[in-house]
């Protein structure tokens, strides 16, 4: 019989020593779409979507009852169950892995943004980031049944396999909440070196937490023994997830970076050193380790699909097409009930996207475009980096005269956001000062 992995919640390090199953997939919560993609790790190829909402921007009618923003996802003990969090229709689904069909949705606060059972399975805590507190919630009646009260931001929160301790981060205050999960309240609380954390996972031995930093592109440590700080890694501009594997006898520690388009490999020793740097598809975002230690899976926020790194190697070894915007990925052994396994799948519902690198015309500014085909029109997701605060910026796209939008940016210079443009891109995107000169053009 296939060895599980001990899951103490919903995103742990795989670490059971078995190979790679027919049965075992790979999921991927797909912002854009509003999909959940199904992938089999055994032959690298997507086997379907889970359908929970429609595709942007098709979800602005006052009647619209599907799920937005389909964002984080966690899964119980027994890997029977898949939970997905929207975070714009602030609802937590409850899935069979067996069936793909959903069973449960539990509604809970403003833009929550991850959600994990804890050890036993007999809670999922959802963190509920656009508010200040856990959601506590029965996965036999889909009811909430508490809140923990947490500062401002919560990110996302783990459970030490002992079932005794849980950690949550957060995405809005410079701080780790450390919860007795029995009498669900705060027993201390430890100083970060920044407010935006939107992740963590757990070493193989459970010793460690590693966080990340994505404001600041950092990594920090904190001993589960301790509970202090053991050491701060610089990790790179918009340091996503990460994930552990055992290679050689060795863990390693792979986060994905996305502003720089790499996951880079580290020790996980007393000191960490910088072992690898693996270029990859655009803005590699989720991360998780197959059981056997073999693979590590990333899914593309902007690539739009997943790619699998051989860790003995650090070289990818697949790229398959996803869903739109994929951020939270899991690998889940031995759930379905066949090796091609489609139930209440559906075919991919988009197209592959289109990656346009911005250069700076002025300064070090730097930025991207992602175009994702919506038929006759266009949707141009622009992330614009290290120009002037707060100030206005125009985007034209395909030679029009006039821009497709405009953003301001707020006091780093930074700015992020969607337009619908005419379907005749072609690859050509620049962006002005409004009322002044270009300051980023793509590549001709």
């Amino acid at each position: 019989m296939k060895k599980l992995a001990f899951a103490a919640g919903a995103l742990l390090c795989a670490h059971a020593w078995a190979a790679i199953s027919p049965l075992d997939r790979v999921y991927t919560a797909d912002q854009n779409t509003n999909t959940i993609s199904v992938f089999s790790p055994a032959t690298n190829t997507l086997l379907g979507q889970i359908k929970l909402g429609n595709s942007r921007p098709d979800v602005l009618s006052p009647l619209y009852k599907g799920e937005i923003n389909v964002h984080g996802l966690g899964f119980s003990p027994d890997h029977k169950t898949l939970i997905a969090i929207s975070n714009g229709s602030n609802s937590v689904t409850f899935i069979d892995t067996a069936t793909n069909k959903v069973k449960g949705k539990t509604y809970v606060g403003r833009s929550p943004h991850e959600g994990f059972f804890s050890a036993d399975g007999k809670e999922v805590w959802v963190v509920v980031r656009g508010e200040d507190y856990i959601s506590v919630i029965d996965p036999v009646t889909f009811k909430e049944t508490r809140r923990i009260q947490t500062d401002l931001g919560p990110g996302m929160v783990q459970f030490h396999p002992d079932g005794k301790l849980a950690f949550a981060v957060s995405s809005f205050t410079p701080t780790v909440d450390i919860i007795d999960v029995a009498s669900h309240t705060i027993i201390k609380r430890i100083n970060v070196v920044s407010p935006f954390s939107p992740f963590l996972q757990f070493t193989p031995d459970y010793s460690e937490i590693w966080m990340t930093h994505k404001d600041v592109g950092k990594v920090t440590r904190i001993s589960t023994k301790t509970l202090e700080v053991t050491g701060v890694i610089d990790t790179g501009f918009i340091s996503n997830h990460l994930a552990f594997a055992k290679v050689g006898g060795e863990v390693r520690a792979y986060v994905t970076i996305g502003g720089e388009n790499v996951v880079k490999v580290y020790s996980t020793g007393k000191e960490a050193r910088l072992l690898a740097t693996i270029p990859t598809g655009a803005l590699p975002h989720g991360a998780w380790t197959s059981d056997d230690n073999s693979r590590v899976y990333i899914g593309l926020e902007n690539g739009d699909g997943v790619q699998a790194i051989d860790t003995a190697t650090n070289k990818i070894v697949a790229t398959i097409g996803g869903g739109q915007a994929p951020q939270a990925l899991i690998y889940l052994s031995n759930v379905a009930p066949s090796a091609s396994d489609k139930s209440n799948l559906v075919p991919r519902v988009n197209q592959d996207s289109v990656n346009i690198q911005l250069k700076p015309l002025q300064g070090d500014s730097k930025g991207f475009v992602v175009v994702r085909s919506l038929g006759v029109v266009e949707s141009i997701e622009a992330f614009l980096y290290k120009l002037k605060p707060d100030t206005q910026y125009d985007v034209y796209a395909g030679g029009n005269a006039a821009p497709v939008g405009s953003f301001r940016t707020n006091a780093m210079g930074m700015a992020n956001g969607t337009m619908i443009g005419p379907g005749q891109t072609n690859g050509a995107v620049t962006v002005k000062e409004t009322g002044g000169a270009a300051v980023l053009a793509s590549q001709p």
